[in-house]
């Protein structure tokens, strides 16, 4: 081919492959060229997709296929809504002291039993005793020692039992939904049931009849109201866990709509749909973008010898590498078979070739099935887009790159950058230079 070379002399001095002091590793295959930007036929080689509404462009999952959905809850989240529930209370014992309606030493109680009741858990989760249970938060126990501590209260100032309803229906509703309807049943009847002794041991104690009507007043109106609060609210419980469920099934169908259930990683159509949203990204911001195709070498080759489960493990172990050796905010997919596109967003051609070229000497070292034919390589071609050119033009120039890659030998890593006008007047149309 005629053309010139590149006046870059930084260039080779920055590819992984040359150390700084005068040692000089082996040279890594790379090879660069100029070209015009060509004007390319309409085709359905490269269709354009309009999904770009799969793109995200801040997701960073790809060591990772994905995370799970029931992750342990820290100390915050465990200890953080009873804390608040009991300042409510404390605030409503404090408003109602105010008015006189309450004794003001009750507020010490609370303080008392509320102190006691955290180090009592605290020392039972420290010790590790929850963790045998069905319910790790240990919720039903904290219910019911809230209740207990109502009652307490209740048979000291006979006055808090107008406290004592709201916030029981307050409780319950926050044991309901890692708590069993039945479990939770059983509790209200022992509520009930402990509501009525401390009644009994009013009237022993004073023999007031008018505290006694209005005592079993509001013990008729808990024990009847707060069984139909717990049914009702358990079909709640079974919505919350259903629309849970479809929540965890629509992320599931999302995640594998952009990967390849093969390789795991991203698919085609997340990959093209990349590629337009950082091409929008380009054009609106002028910033940079480079593209690279990566084809391994030889594949058929392969299938033909030694069979097509040994070709998808070679295409799994491939894209294990291959995204091992890319950076965080590089977008890498299949496009079909045995290509591989990687995206390089805000990225200048430089450390978009030293990425390629650590993905293709990793690709060369690694140590691959003795039974195969012969040695996995990876030619790869790659590019820099150029402002207002079209997603096809950007593509086939990386994949030309990549084709060159090919006939040059395979196993290198060959640059087309694209050169403005300006820098190329004089130059014949088929003009290209290498070194």
């Amino acid at each position: 081919m005629r053309g010139r070379r590149s006046a870059a002399p930084a260039t080779r001095e920055a590819l992984p492959g040359h150390k700084p002091g005068g040692v000089e590793l082996p040279a890594p295959r790379v090879t660069m060229f100029f070209r015009r930007r060509p004007a390319f036929p309409h085709s359905d080689v490269f269709p354009v997709t309009d999904t770009s509404q799969w793109f995200d462009d801040t997701s960073d999952d790809r060591p990772a296929r994905r995370h799970s959905d029931a992750e342990p809850r820290g100390a915050r989240p465990r200890w953080l809504v009873p804390a608040l529930l009991i300042g409510l209370y404390a605030l409503a014992l404090g408003g109602s002291a105010a008015l006189g309606v309450l004794s003001p030493g009750l507020l010490l109680w609370v303080a008392g039993m509320t102190g006691a009741g955290f180090a009592g858990f605290f020392f039972a989760f420290h010790r590790g005793w929850h963790l045998d249970s069905r319910d790790p938060q240990w919720r039903l126990p904290i219910v019911v020692t809230a209740l207990a501590g109502l009652l307490v209260l209740l048979y000291l100032e006979p006055a808090s039992q107008i406290l004592l309803a709201p916030f029981a229906f307050i409780a319950f509703a926050w044991g309901l939904f890692t708590t069993s309807q039945r479990g939770l049943l059983r509790v209200a009847a022992a509520l009930v049931v402990g509501y009525a002794v401390v009644i009994g041991v009013h009237y022993a104690e004073q023999r007031n009849s008018a505290l006694l009507r209005l005592e079993v007043m509001h013990l008729l109106a808990l024990a009847l109201a707060l069984p139909a609060f717990i049914v009702l609210m358990a079909k709640v419980q079974k919505l919350y866990r259903r629309l849970h469920q479809a929540s965890r099934k629509i992320r599931s169908i999302e995640q594998d709509a952009q990967r390849d259930t093969l390789l795991g990683c991203y698919n085609r159509r997340y990959i093209l749909a990349a590629l337009e949203q950082q091409k929008q990204l380009a054009d609106e911001g002028g910033i940079p973008l480079c593209l690279a195709v990566l084809d391994i070498d030889h594949f058929k080759r392969i299938n033909d010898r030694i069979g097509h489960l040994a070709g998808d493990e070679v295409l799994r172990q491939f894209a294990r590498i291959a995204q091992q050796g890319v950076r965080g905010g590089d977008v890498f997919g299949r496009y079909g078979g045995e290509e591989f596109l990687l995206i390089f967003p805000g990225t200048a051609l430089l450390p978009a070739l030293n990425t390629c070229e650590r993905i293709r000497a990793h690709v060369e070292a690694h140590a691959w099935d003795a039974a195969l034919p012969g040695p996995v390589t990876v030619s790869i071609g790659v590019t820099q887009y150029v402002v207002g050119e079209s997603l096809l033009e950007f593509f086939s120039r990386a994949d030309t790159a990549m084709y060159l890659a090919k006939e040059g030998g395979r196993n290198q890593v060959v640059v087309e950058e694209p050169v403005s006008r300006e820098d190329t007047q004089g130059l014949d149309s088929s003009a290209r230079g290498f070194f």
